[in-house]
């Protein structure tokens, strides 16, 4: 079954050009390898394999934008002209589409709903290695790790108010825990938005926003001291000290997913997990090249006991197109298939976004090892990734004063000019397909092909005979993608042979 061609068919009026072959790397390595990964896992911890919402993800992942497993018809209301529209997996860990929708989504929402017309600048947390792991299982240990983060960076904007005079500030942020690296391996690490400065009471309700002056780049090395004590005795309270291994007899991840666990330590120390390259580094392509010893600090950076901080991006106020590219850069999913490449002895490459400072521009693994550090990448259901603090929590009092306020009834939104007067702001409306593709594309997928009306929603069909019929009619393929049976296990590699990829192929 051609997968380009159920795309093609998902979204005419968006396939300018037929699809190149790397776009479907992904779905077609999943497709291949998937029962065979699940089979090594399974068989390497006494007989526990993946959890449950693991192999959903994978199963999902399969059938996104595939007709056959459901579609939206979309009918010109002057012409008739139809339209059919694929279902989507709504993934959030790996799939490519989902995530790539989730991302506008949330930015979009931060942009227009949550941050107010005030300068923003970015602080990323990067963690131990050994809190990495802890971290991505122990999600109301990450919160806490998370709160002490945000009670740091934001109790040092107050520090810097009070020494300009402005007394009782307060800060607020948006902290996206972005689970992933550029190796694809298991790295959790912190985003926090922060707006930069703090806002005080002028009354009852007024409240203005002082920003933040910083002259020439402060030294935040301090603050990273701090962070890196507290985050220490927090570690220490839960059990995890310094020399702790990555997975321990009394991991509770251990206990309830050993199979999962195995693979989450084997990603954070970015070896293989199964098959003949167990225990072995990721390979690296790309032009060598000499690294200059330098000891120089970079402005707004800090790094200091495996734990690293950078504040060195910073936006504006008034400049809300970037805050939102910002926002999209931090809330990105993992992979794109553009940067997937399948090499002609079957290896996978991956396109890193940005050569590395030894020279590396892409990353080859063997298909069941891209697949192992995908599953490790999937978040456990029902928590949340995108956290609020200060000024910005759900419950904060001032936030109501705070956050944009809805457009008025003349069409103009209330400016912010050293003061806020915003109306409160109501539950926000879920944000349609067209309205994301046009947001990020600037491309309206509504508007009818054939003349200048408009394509509204006619029926969603999920009905397994009612699509069969309807496809077949329009001679289309009517089968979802199945996962292919498991393989043997393959003859031992030579592990030290160059792999058959050139990175400028």
């Amino acid at each position: 079954m051609d997968l380009a061609l159920h795309r093609a068919v998902a979204f005419p009026s968006l396939v300018y050009r037929p699809r190149r072959p790397e776009q479907e790397v992904l779905h077609t390595i999943v497709r291949d390898h998937y029962e065979t990964f699940r089979a090594q896992a399974a068989g390497r911890r006494e007989g526990q394999g993946l959890p449950r919402f693991v192999e959903r993800a994978f199963e999902d992942f399969l059938s996104c934008g595939c007709l056959a497993a459901g579609f939206v018809r979309f009918r010109c209301a002057a012409c008739r002209h139809e339209r059919l529209v694929a279902c989507s997996c709504k993934g959030r860990a790996f799939c490519p589409s989902c995530g790539g929708r989730r991302m506008t989504e949330r930015a979009a929402h931060l942009v227009e709903y949550v941050f107010p017309d005030v300068p923003v600048r970015q602080w990323v947390l990067t963690l131990p290695p050994r809190v990495r792991y802890v971290l991505a299982w122990d999600h109301a240990l990450c919160r806490a790790v998370v709160a002490v983060y945000m009670r740091a960076v934001l109790g040092w904007l107050r520090q810097q108010a009070r020494a300009r005079g402005v007394r009782d500030g307060r800060g607020g942020a948006v902290v996206i825990v972005q689970r992933f690296g550029s190796a694809l391996n298991l790295n959790v690490h912190l985003h926090a938005m922060v707006m930069d400065g703090v806002f005080t009471r002028d009354g009852r309700r007024d409240v203005r926003f002082h920003a933040a002056r910083h002259p020439i780049a402060p030294d935040v090395t301090p603050l990273l001291v701090t962070l890196a004590k507290r985050i220490g005795r927090l570690m220490a309270r839960h059990g995890v000290s310094d020399g702790a291994e990555c997975v321990d007899v009394a991991d509770p991840w251990v206990e309830e997913t050993p199979s999962l666990a195995g693979l989450a330590a084997a990603s954070v120390r970015g070896v293989a997990a199964l098959g003949p390259r167990a225990g072995l580094s990721v390979r690296r392509c790309g032009d060598p090249v000499v690294v200059p010893e330098s000891t120089a600090q970079r402005e707004w950076h800090a790094r200091l006991y495996g734990f690293d901080l950078h504040a060195g991006i910073a936006v504006r106020a008034g400049a809300r197109d970037r805050l939102e590219r910002l926002c999209r850069y931090a809330l990105r999913p993992a992979v794109g298939q553009e940067r997937l490449r399948l090499s002609p002895d079957g290896q996978v490459a991956l396109e890193l976004r940005r050569r590395w400072v030894n020279g590396t521009t892409h990353l080859v693994f063997d298909p069941v090892e891209l697949l192992e550090r995908l599953a490790a990448l999937v978040p456990r259901p029902r928590i949340n990734l995108v956290l609020y603090h200060g000024v910005l929590a759900p419950r904060a009092a001032w936030r109501s004063a705070i956050v944009p306020a809805q457009a008025a009834d003349d069409g103009h939104e209330s400016g912010m000019a050293g003061e806020c007067r915003h109306k409160r702001v109501g539950r926000r409306p879920n944000w349609g397909w067209a309205e994301l593709m046009e947001r990020s594309f600037g491309y309206d997928v509504l508007a009818c092909p054939q003349c200048a009306g408009r394509m509204t929603l006619v029926a969603l069909i999920r009905d397994a005979a009612v699509i069969a019929r309807i496809l077949r009619h329009l001679h289309l393929p009517d089968a979802v993608p199945v996962m292919r049976p498991a393989r043997e296990p393959p003859l031992p590699l030579d592990i030290d042979a160059e792999p058959v990829w050139a990175s400028g192929g």
